[in-house]
């Protein structure tokens, strides 16, 4: 029986052919597993620069091109196209096995022949070429063959490299543009999760080298599976890892682990795979977690696809950190009454003048969150020793004892009314489970790490015993957006020496992705466990349009400028639902919705729905966490709307909380702008923002 995979660019294109050709893609491939290598199905095309090209007939215009072994019955559908078309592509590409990563990979030959001669002339009136300190054992230990290795050695300039990246193989251009950016080949070697010295591939074995090439292709099993394929291509195109990002979800820790990086770079999907890869080892229950429901229903979705049988997927769980803490509660207690925000700013405000503390209750309710909870601090001895770092203003003795008087009041208050916070559930969670000699989960899985609480990091390190691939933790500091900040270690979560750092950014260009750079310039942004967090190293290595910056003088300006810019971008070829709107406020979102409909322009709130694949979707910042678009808007960046007042604390208050608001506010514009793929259009009416200074002018 015939077994059938999938590359990734073909999902990609996938989903932009014509409903009736996708239907007759999945019904011909549906019947392919009958398929034999001597089939009537495949044809061998003529001139094919790799004899192990063959075709296969969707329809009278469309033909399907496979990579067929010499021997066995393992096939790997590369490309639907017309049927002229087709028979172009085979004749100038070609398949081989990498020598350093044994993985597949597709080139295009006839392109590399074609530019060699003038680069070549180029290079002889140089002065220098690119690769001149490289030698060529180093190259070809980074697995670049003869072909490419006669290539790199005409280029003169990283632009001719960045060139030719759509017809050199993958892997090969990666390390190239490693070494050109200042890599040595020990790190480029470690950015292709390549372990040096280790045995050769058999580089005629292109069976193996596509099981050993995940991250590129799918492999399916039966018409089920294929046609599961087909309904998400988009989506499963997105969960493929790179060979770096592919190690660190499946190498084995002997304990806690983690993995950084900026936006873009991978580490939801690293997160993902790795809750897989621990669920299969049947080693006892994966829960994977995160800060928010749209969060964890986006990562259940992406488990969905991953997830390859229902024995793995019953070993893995997905819930956020609140919903955790509220089940364990409940198991003992009951359904809790949920405090809500509206009365605990009351409760604080008649502690504060019966009192009649020097302290505001929002100073309060801080320090009891931040302090007294996150320290797990119980009485007044335990306070006036509890450390204070990154609260701003310094307390005094006889202060101390003002706050824990009103703290005590504020706890006796909930007690007296029977009511709990998510805070407060979240403690009596973790002390259930701290008396549970058995505990709920084997592995833990934590996506977007850097907004938990410390009471939430509390009760992850009470649900999972201490011991091999424990805790998995994936987050970036610099994109939080919410005031929590932790030292792992003080929670009893050691990570070092299992620590992984991710650089490449996938999903935003090199010009994006610099400009949002810039906004953190300066920044002084932990790193979760006692240091400082750095984006030194960040790139992306696809190029576009710089992001644009337009100033109005009304909103009715600047919202009339939103609805041209979005439908120049429709005009262009974008889908609506590949467009997003980012604004500070649910009131200037829904303000952009009804411009954009009033335009003829479909458009959706991400308030309501994150799937609308037929509208534009508009929201705040807060909203466009965890998602992304070709095109984005960054609306209402003005001088009185970001920072918002409403989440900064007075500097005459507090001023190291000041700052940090500050920076949290600049962190999330920081996510809004990082959301996109291709093209960031800003902008603002009236005076703009203080975050915007230097960038306009």
């Amino acid at each position: 029986m015939a077994k059938l995979g999938i590359d990734k660019d073909f999902l990609r294109d996938y989903g932009k052919l014509e409903r009736s050709v996708q239907e007759r893609v999945a019904e011909v491939f549906a019947k392919f597993e009958q398929a034999t290598h001597a089939g009537l199905h495949l044809e061998k095309p003529n001139n094919a620069r790799d004899p192990r090209f063959r075709t296969i007939r969707i329809d009278k215009f469309w033909r399907g091109v496979v990579l067929a072994p010499e021997t066995g019955d393992s096939f790997t559908l590369l490309k639907v196209l017309p049927h002229d078309d087709a028979y172009t592509w085979a004749q100038r590409r070609k398949a081989s096995v990498n020598t350093a990563t044994g993985r597949i990979e597709i080139r295009d030959g006839a392109a590399i022949d074609a530019t060699l001669p003038e680069l070549a002339r180029m290079a002889d009136r140089a002065p220098r070429r690119l690769f001149d300190d490289a030698g060529d054992a180093d190259l070809r230990r980074l697995g670049v063959d003869e072909q490419t290795l006669a290539f790199a050695r005409v280029l003169t300039d990283i632009v001719q490299l960045e060139a030719a990246r759509s017809f050199l193989p993958q892997n090969q251009w990666d390390a190239l543009y490693g070494l050109a950016a200042g890599m040595t080949p020990e790190e480029v070697w470690a950015e292709l999760g390549v372990v040096p010295g280790r045995e050769s591939y058999d580089t005629e074995d292109i069976t193996a080298a596509v099981e050993r090439t995940p991250e590129r292709v799918v492999l399916v099993e039966g018409p089920k599976e294929l046609m599961e394929v087909f309904r998400h291509p988009f989506a499963l195109w997105r969960v493929y890892l790179h060979p770096a990002q592919h190690h660190v979800a499946y190498v084995r820790f002997n304990g806690s682990a983690r993995v950084t990086g900026g936006p873009g770079t991978g580490k939801t999907v690293v997160a993902l795979h790795r809750a897989h890869h621990l669920a299969g080892l049947e080693a006892g229950p994966v829960l994977v977690t995160t800060f928010t429901s749209t969060l964890s229903a986006s990562l259940e979705a992406g488990l969905r696809l991953l997830a390859d049988s229902a024995k793995v997927r019953d070993h893995i769980e997905v819930r956020h950190v609140d919903q955790l803490s509220y089940q364990v509660f409940a198991e003992r207690h009951g359904r809790p009454a949920i405090l809500r925000d509206r009365e605990e700013k009351d409760i604080w405000r008649r502690v504060v003048k019966r009192l009649d503390v020097s302290f505001t209750e929002t100073f309060l309710a801080e320090e009891w969150r931040h302090v007294v909870l996150a320290q797990r601090v119980t009485n007044a001895a335990e306070y006036l020793k509890a450390k204070r770092e990154g609260r701003g203003r310094g307390l005094g003795t006889r202060q101390k004892a003002e706050v824990w008087q009103a703290v005590w009041e504020f706890e006796e208050e909930l007690r007296r009314r029977r009511v709990w916070t998510y805070e407060t559930i979240c403690v009596e969670a973790t002390r259930l489970l701290d008396e549970r000699p058995d505990k709920p989960y084997r592995h833990i899985v934590v996506d977007e790490a850097q907004d938990l609480h410390p009471v939430q990091w509390r009760l992850l390190r009470a649900a999972v015993a201490e011991g091999p691939d424990d805790l998995f933790i994936a987050g970036d500091t610099h994109q939080r957006i919410y005031n929590s900040r932790v030292s792992l270690r003080e929670i009893g979560i050691r990570v070092g020496g299992r620590s992984s750092r991710l650089t490449v950014n996938y999903r935003t260009t090199a010009e994006i992705l610099a400009w949002s750079l810039g906004m953190l310039h300066g920044e002084r942004i932990d790193d979760m466990d006692g240091g400082l967090d750095t984006v030194a190293g960040y790139r992306s290595q696809v190029h576009g349009r710089p992001p644009e910056l337009r100033g109005h003088r009304t909103q009715k300006d600047e919202l009339d400028a939103l609805a041209r810019r979005v439908r120049e971008w429709l005009d262009a070829g974008v889908e609506p639902g590949e467009i997003g709107v980012a604004a500070r406020s649910n009131m200037l979102a829904d303000a952009a919705i009804a411009v954009l409909e009033r335009a003829g322009i479909p458009a959706r709130s991400l308030a309501k729905t994150q799937d609308a694949d037929d509208a534009v979707r508009a929201g705040t910042m807060h909203r466009m966490k965890g998602l992304e678009f070709r095109c984005v808007a960054v609306i209402g960046l003005s001088e009185h709307q970001v920072p918002s007042s409403n989440a900064v604390t007075p500097a005459r208050e507090d001023p190291l909380t000041h700052s940090q608001d500050l920076q949290r506010e600049r962190c999330l514009v920081f996510v809004a702008c990082t959301r996109a793929r291709e093209q960031l259009h800003l902008s603002w009416h009236g005076a703009a923002s203080p975050f915007l200074a230097g960038f306009t002018t």
